[in-house]
């Protein structure tokens, strides 16, 4: 559960104090970005201003760096909250990686960004838009260099893939580029929509075992990947969990989960299905009886794909799990909806 655990705390302040390892080498913005500046771009705390194209770029945010390796930037320094991949760099990721250095990983447990490591990196950019930044952290970090901090336009940790994407690439001076990106991605929902019509007007979820049935609410981009491809949220799912990403919710309210599939993150698939079908009002769901329960095991690709939504990771999570989807949904309980 260390992914959720890391997400559900993450907004807890504290800064790091250990001497940082060997930097990367910076990775600069193509020389054709320089005309884009200065930019100025708007968040919770004001509005930032980039002054020239940056040539070393911080991601205090937890998932930003797949935005900039997709634009042929590779960030010097990541922060890292679940996956323990090298460099903070997913393996759907991998390849925009090529022979350039891995970013210095700054680990996020919760304790707010380590100020010093990220000073000792030298940024010109520091960029949270995919963060619960307190202000307080935003003036600190602003200090150091340039900080573009999540939107108010959305809940902390709300932001939308697209939006990642654009800011980002705004921010270092290839938004044309960026915009390409996200089509390519969005022109792939809509083929996965047209080849699956059964999605639509179909209820989907997604949730955890995290101190009980946590379940997650509109504004989490997890929730939103089942939006894109059809499916709708359960009534007043958000009125039960509030402004918020997500919660925890009551065994009275697991009517919510009995959707048209759900979709479960679970640190073990055998346990997990063993204590969710050991609840006796749980398993009376017609979701469970009518064998539409998607589960993915934390700590594999596929699962950390589905919690790390980005431009890079989404074309890998559509190969993954849209299938399991679909044997969902296909009104056969005897389909398997196994890896």
């Amino acid at each position: 559960m260390l992914a959720l655990v890391a997400l559900v705390l993450i907004t807890i302040v504290g800064c790091g104090s250990t001497p940082p390892a060997a930097t990367p080498a910076p990775q600069a913005s193509s020389s054709g970005a320089s005309a884009a500046f200065p930019v100025t771009l708007p968040h919770k705390y004001g509005d930032t201003t980039i002054p020239a194209a940056p040539e070393r770029v911080v991601t205090v945010g937890l998932l930003e760096q797949d935005s900039l390796l997709a634009l042929g930037i590779v960030p010097v320094g990541t922060t890292e909250w679940f996956g323990e991949y090298p460099g903070a760099i997913g393996p759907w990721a991998e390849a925009k990686l090529g022979g350039a250095a891995r970013p210095q990983v700054l680990k996020d447990t919760g304790s707010g960004p380590q100020f010093e490591k990220i000073a000792a990196l030298n940024p010109d950019l520091i960029l949270a838009l995919y963060s619960g930044l307190t202000k307080e952290q935003y003036e600190t970090l602003s200090k150091i260099a340039p900080t573009v901090a999540q939107p108010k336009e959305y809940i902390d940790y709300g932001i939308p893939w697209q939006e990642v994407t654009k800011r980002v690439g705004t921010a270092v001076g290839k938004a044309a580029e960026a915009e390409s990106l996200v089509k390519q991605v969005e022109d792939r929902f809509a083929e996965e929509r047209a080849k699956h019509p059964e999605f639509a007007g179909q209820t989907g979820l997604m949730a955890t075992l995290y101190e009980g049935y946590f379940i997650f609410g509109s504004q989490d981009p997890r929730n939103r990947l089942l939006g894109s491809l059809g499916f709708q949220l359960p009534a007043n799912l958000d009125q039960a969990i509030g402004d918020k990403f997500g919660a925890n919710i009551s065994r009275e309210r697991l009517d919510l989960l009995d959707t048209g599939v759900i979709v479960w993150s679970v640190t073990d698939v055998a346990k997990g299905e063993e204590t969710l079908h050991g609840d006796t009002v749980y398993k009376a769901l017609d979701v469970v009886k009518q064998g539409r329960e998607v589960y993915l095991p934390e700590g594999t690709p596929p699962s950390d794909a589905v919690a790390f939504l980005t431009v890079l990771s989404l074309p890998y999570v559509l190969d993954t799990l849209v299938p399991r989807l679909a044997a969902a949904v296909d009104g056969d309980p005897a389909t398997k909806t196994t890896s």
